[in-house]
């Protein structure tokens, strides 16, 4: 298991191997990247800062990543997610799930993502080009994502 919180961007090609090299029991490795988008609602985005509570924000993605290794039958996973003033196009978040087949792999990216963007102690504040700026509360959609994997 692997989390990082950085400022510093990340090579997707790099952390990839990392997690792959030298390894015959991984048959499936799935990557997501997220970007940040040029657009708010419709309104064109300067840029987006995000800022965390160190230690809780690296405890929470280590217990998200952790439930996910419980669930699906994981032989590695890797969660980056970046902090500080990004601009469109920029890179925040990297999650790779590897497994011994793909619907683990899969699944268990999905499942990292949806409870990410609802869970983790991140907070967004997105500049419009227009000067206006704004902090961004969770999405009703990230939480629909989320309770999907709801146990019953």
């Amino acid at each position: 298991m692997s989390v990082r919180v950085q400022n510093e961007d990340f090579d997707i090609a790099a952390e990839m191997k990392a997690i792959t090299d030298r390894r015959s029991d991984i048959g499936a490795c799935v990557s997501f990247t997220g970007l940040v988008r040029g657009e708010a609602d419709g309104k064109a985005l300067l840029d987006m800062s995000l800022e965390h509570y160190p230690g809780m924000t690296e405890a929470e993605l280590q217990r998200i990543e952790a439930e996910a290794n419980e669930r699906w039958p994981l032989n590695a996973s890797r969660i980056i997610h970046r902090i500080g003033k990004l601009e469109p196009g920029a890179q925040i978040v990297l999650v790779i799930t590897a497994s011994p087949h793909r619907q683990a792999a899969f699944e268990a990216a999905q499942f990292i993502m949806d409870f990410l963007k609802s869970d983790a102690p991140f907070w967004k504040k997105e500049t419009l080009a227009s000067g206006e700026a704004e902090w961004v509360s969770c999405r009703e959609g990230d939480a629909t994502a989320k309770n999907r994997w709801q146990k019953s």
